[in-house]
């Protein structure tokens, strides 16, 4: 009876142990997928569209403004009148500087008689030569006064022309620094003046941001208010010392393109950011320490199991890692659940995995 359980038991034992041995589970992972890097971001800044060439101008005489005739944002062509002054001192230099000519051609009319009569004289040989030599230098004189006269004309009728503000060239009026019935000065800040066909962006930096500026920094230019016009920028100007007060250094950017969008004054959002050698980035959970080597697990699509590899780290924070090899762009990563994961083990991908 003994011998019968016996052999009984050992069949029992080869009839298990001929039956396949049960599948390992399919797991579900987490994955991304490896990109790579090609750009450093240095940060973010805001700014606005300028005009390259802005002039500030004023009246070539001093004199009370009597009419402004444009608003800020007007857009105005050559030659067109933005101010004028009251004319009336003008007016009177003018008329004084007239009757000063008329009074000098008077007199050169007489030093001419007086010349030739003195002339006269002298040929018939009853005229003293003093009193010859006297009437031709009091002609001289008198012509020089009316040459000096005629110059006073002149000035007096140029003063009175710059009583009327216009401008040499197209342009948009920015602002406005003195108002009707104002007193100003020759030469005091009147009106701000942008050439409208050349605009650059206009961003601060922080000044220790610009010591580090690489040379070959690119911007990314976004309009704020439509994130879809973009342009991109080079260094054109930066300003040799900081502002006291925000430690920043005025930088203009010199666009490689204007797209319509950019009008002046728009607000913009500037991307400062470098080229570096390529590097692949990935989460810190993706990556598995084992016997003091760094590997992570690659995703086969084509049979859907995983297998581990290698890697060498470059840098590391808390969140993200950054490897020098061991892995190429566009491969998929197990990016959580690394530990539980076997070489060959089938895994199902997670739809809601980031792409």
């Amino acid at each position: 009876m003994k011998r019968l359980l016996l052999l009984s038991a050992a069949a029992l034992l080869v009839a298990c142990s001929n039956e396949e041995a049960p599948p390992e589970p399919v797991r579900p992972v987490l994955s991304v997928e490896v990109k790579a890097l090609n750009q450093e971001d240095l940060g973010r800044f805001a700014g606005s569209i300028q005009a390259r060439y802005e002039s500030n101008v004023g009246f070539r005489v001093p004199g009370r403004i009597a009419s402004r005739n444009v608003d800020v944002g007007a857009e105005v062509q050559k030659g067109a009148l933005l101010a004028t002054l009251d004319p009336t001192d003008q007016q009177n230099q003018l008329r004084s500087a007239q009757g000063d000519l008329a009074r000098v051609q008077a007199q050169l009319i007489n030093a001419q008689a007086n010349a030739r009569r003195q002339q006269e004289l002298f040929n018939r040989g009853v005229g003293a030569q003093a009193q010859l030599d006297i009437a031709q230098t009091d002609l001289k004189t008198t012509q020089a006064s009316l040459d000096q006269a005629r110059a006073a004309v002149d000035q007096a009728k140029d003063q009175l022309n710059y009583v009327e503000l216009r401008t040499d060239h197209k342009a948009i009026v920015t602002a406005w620094n003195a108002e009707a019935g104002q007193v100003v000065t020759a030469g005091q800040q009147v009106v701000t003046l942008a050439q409208p066909d050349i605009k650059e962006a206009v961003i601060d930096l922080p000044d220790t941001l610009v010591d580090q500026l690489p040379a070959d920094v690119v911007f990314q230019v976004a309009s704020q208010l439509d994130p879809s016009i973009t342009s991109t920028a080079v260094v054109r100007e930066i300003e040799p010392q900081a502002q006291s007060a925000t430690r920043t250094r005025r930088t203009r950017l010199s666009l490689t393109d204007t797209p319509p969008g950019f009008r002046l004054g728009t607000a913009i959002s500037v991307t400062l950011s470098s080229a570096i050698k390529p590097r692949l980035e990935l989460p810190v959970s993706a990556l598995q320490e084992v016997d003091g080597k760094l590997r992570i697990w690659v995703v086969d699509p084509q049979t859907q199991t995983v297998a581990p590899r290698e890697v060498s780290l470059i840098s590391r924070t808390d969140a993200t890692v950054v490897l020098a090899n061991g892995v190429k762009s566009g491969e998929r990563v197990v990016s959580a659940g690394v530990n539980s994961l076997k070489p060959g083990q089938k895994v199902k991908i997670d739809e809601g995995s980031p792409q």
